[in-house]
């Protein structure tokens, strides 16, 4: 028996939500380690349904690939990601942002238009944006890809190798795309053992040969964070620190970040 990729009866609605706004980002924030510094945030779709409440992206991801709609979701973060970075820009305050892309995506010429005009439209310095593409999904043309991808990192914006470890290609991809980070999977994070702990360490210790950032996703317990910042990733995200949060509660926790010197409770 298949399973449905519908199991909520969304797809009738979702073309009229993605085209009134519904979908909307979230941001999760993501802290040096080291210091606890509030360094950037990753902004992750979820549909403000107007009955069901907030929806999360695995009720309606697949669905909006399957329905040829995803290119409408990718453009709205990439929108949505770019104007918050750009409103802190402008009052003087430097916060990186990263954004989920479909790997469809990568290969269109629309998608990376739209990226360009996004970034033009916030006044966004280099640096600023990275695109985070899933070491998982399957990339039809990687010839075409990595070209886009260099484009990419000649403007100024980062790319980054999302769940790594959770795929069967982590070595392959990490040497041939041309990244500026990698994501470690939080099946990974979240065990706390000598494998685990081993893996960690050699991603980490190959990423550094390549100059790449580290970014330990899932944290949910004071251990797997201690045990990430001796190992030296860069930065860490998950829900001990903060889960995704609307725009206007980021904000705020911002200025308390700054207000303090760094991550609230962290």
């Amino acid at each position: 028996m298949s399973v449905s990729t519908d199991p909520m009866g969304l797809k009738d609605e979702l073309p009229s939500a993605i085209a009134g706004g519904q979908i909307e980002a979230h941001y999760q924030p993501q802290i040096d380690p080291a210091t606890g510094a509030f360094v950037a945030a990753e902004a992750l779709s979820r549909w403000r349904h107007p009955t069901l409440g907030v929806v999360l992206p695995a009720s309606f991801i697949s669905l909006a690939e399957e329905e040829g709609l995803i290119d409408g979701i990718d453009e709205q973060m990439l929108e949505e990601a770019c104007s918050w970075a750009g409103a802190w820009q402008e009052r003087g305050v430097s916060r990186q942002v990263s954004v989920n892309v479909s790997a469809g995506a990568l290969t269109t010429p629309r998608f990376f238009r739209h990226l360009t005009a996004a970034v033009d439209a916030a006044g966004l310095a280099r640096g600023v944006l990275t695109v985070e593409i899933t070491e998982t999904q399957e990339v039809a043309d990687l010839a075409l890809v990595i070209s886009n991808l260099l484009e990419l990192r000649e403007r100024g914006v980062g790319v980054s190798l999302d769940d790594l470890g959770a795929g069967h290609s982590s070595v392959e991809r990490m040497t041939r795309l041309p990244l500026s980070e990698v994501k470690i999977d939080q099946s990974l994070v979240q065990k706390v053992t000598d494998t685990s702990t081993a893996l960690i360490r050699a991603v980490v210790e190959h990423a550094g040969e390549r100059g790449l950032r580290v970014v330990a996703e899932g944290i949910q317990t004071q251990e797997q964070l201690d045990r990430i910042r001796e190992l030296g990733c860069d930065r860490a995200q998950g829900f001990l620190i903060a889960p995704p949060m609307p725009r206007d509660a980021l904000d705020e926790l911002l200025l308390e970040a700054d207000r303090v010197g760094r991550f609230p409770n962290v």
